[in-house]
């Protein structure tokens, strides 16, 4: 889905325009980008500048290619690496909740069983279980546990409702822990993947530069993206259903940037394109690719219908039928939300299926 994006935003769009037929702009920019390949420690092909065969069109469209794919995937994952983490942030604010009130009854317990207990404190010289009593850490009462249910005579039966009480919170309050730990190292993997994987497309791009203009152009020809048109379009079919409500709203969007991550109102990834649109229509679908290929009906690619959404590489991108044979999308960074014909070469041969919100 995704490019990854490096340096300012001028440089990412001149870079990605470029593979939309301003490819001279890379003739123009070949030592700077040869130059930050080699101090990248990075080679297209292997092999230090002039060591290798000079790759041939095929290759560098296959790599290009390649890495857009493999884009794709990190980004689809990056973006179910967040979902994940806004679910276990709700859930903590959930056990925020119910521990606000279970402390209320727990301290309440606590006076009770300390009023009980006080004259076997004295007793037993166990001074210690009289902060116990007082404190608001489940864990510092279940560490005393055994001892504060000896001490607690006819009042047991609610100091074990207080324990119990406890260890629930306390074993909730770890799991959510260990889930935002868990999330955030993933987030942090599939980041680092991004950076390596930006690396490799700015060496891409030097290969690319030292083709002729004639081979750029057959490179990109066959890249995602190409051939399509972000200029204004008016949606002139019915939005008397929600598939033409969906397939307006996504008419509407045609010219506006792509951006990772993003779903709306002024920027937009392919899933998030998708899932706005439907959501303008009144239907709630899964954010990713993968989870909205997962949960929707399968239809036949022989029998679409406007607002069907069409799945590509491994279900790694996404894009809205709107009839005649055309859909939108938002391709990748640099490039702008675009109506683009499904035979359109890396569409017609990546595509996996459809499937009707």
């Amino acid at each position: 889905m995704s490019m990854p994006a490096g340096g300012t935003r001028k440089e990412r769009d001149s870079y990605v325009n470029g593979l939309l037929a301003r490819a001279s702009r890379w003739q123009r920019g070949t030592a700077a980008g040869a130059g930050l390949v080699m101090a990248c420690g990075l080679a297209a092909y292997g092999g230090i500048a002039g060591a290798a065969p000079q790759p041939t069109v095929t290759q560098v469209q296959a790599k290009i290619n390649q890495l857009t794919s493999q884009f794709d995937k990190v980004s689809q994952q990056l973006d179910q690496a967040g979902q994940q983490l806004s679910t276990a942030q709700s859930r903590l604010s959930q056990v925020q909740l119910q521990l606000k009130q279970a402390t209320t009854r727990f301290h309440t317990a606590q006076d009770d069983v300390a009023q009980a207990a006080a004259a076997a404190f004295e007793d037993t010289g166990t001074t210690s279980m009289a902060g116990v009593l007082t404190s608001g850490d489940p864990a510092a009462v279940l560490q005393q546990g055994s001892l504060l249910q000896e001490l607690s005579g006819n009042r047991n039966a609610q100091t074990r409702q207080l324990l119990t009480q406890a260890s629930q919170l306390a074993d909730v309050e770890q799991q959510v822990q260990r889930t935002e730990t868990g999330i955030a190292a993933l987030k942090g993997q599939l980041a680092g993947h991004k950076t390596s994987l930006g690396k490799l497309i700015t060496a891409q791009k030097a290969t690319l530069a030292s083709l002729t203009v004639p081979e750029q152009q057959v490179v990109v020809s066959h890249s995602i993206g190409a051939g399509g048109s972000s200029a204004p379009q008016q949606y002139t079919g019915s939005t008397s259903t929600q598939a033409g409500k969906a397939v307006a709203f996504a008419y509407a969007q045609l010219g506006k940037p792509y951006e990772w991550g993003a779903t709306g109102p002024g920027s937009y990834d392919c899933s998030g394109l998708v899932q706005a649109a439907w959501s303008a229509a009144g239907v709630s679908i899964p954010r990713t690719t993968y989870d909205q290929w997962a949960s929707l009906p399968h239809v036949s690619t022989s029998a679409l219908e406007p607002g069907d959404l069409l799945f590509f590489d491994g279900e790694g991108h996404v894009a809205m039928y709107v009839g005649g044979g055309y859909m939108i999308d938002a391709p990748h960074t640099g490039l702008d939300v675009e109506k683009v014909s499904m035979m359109t070469s890396w569409y017609q041969s990546s595509l996996d299926g459809a499937a009707r919100p």
